[in-house]
């Protein structure tokens, strides 16, 4: 079975995102990958964020990026 991939990059998570990063760790369900650079320096500087399956999702602070991580994969299942 796949399963959601949840990338960080490592610049993002020392804005804020780290938090997110370890909630979603927790979860067996997700792999999670931490990059140097994701190439999203625009998003990086200014919002959480985070790729998931390749598509980025964004939110004002820790717990809004969790649940919009979450919302991503259930709107958007990997068959």
């Amino acid at each position: 079975m796949l399963r959601p991939i949840v990338e960080f990059c490592i610049s993002n998570l020392a804005n804020g995102s780290q938090r997110v990063l370890e909630q979603l760790e927790k979860d067996p369900n997700l792999d999670i990958i931490e990059y140097g650079c994701l190439g999203y320096c625009g998003k990086c500087a200014n919002t959480l964020f985070a790729m998931v399956n390749g598509d980025i999702v964004t939110a004002e602070d820790v717990e809004q990026l969790v649940e919009r991580v979450y919302a991503y994969i259930e709107e958007n299942p990997m068959f």
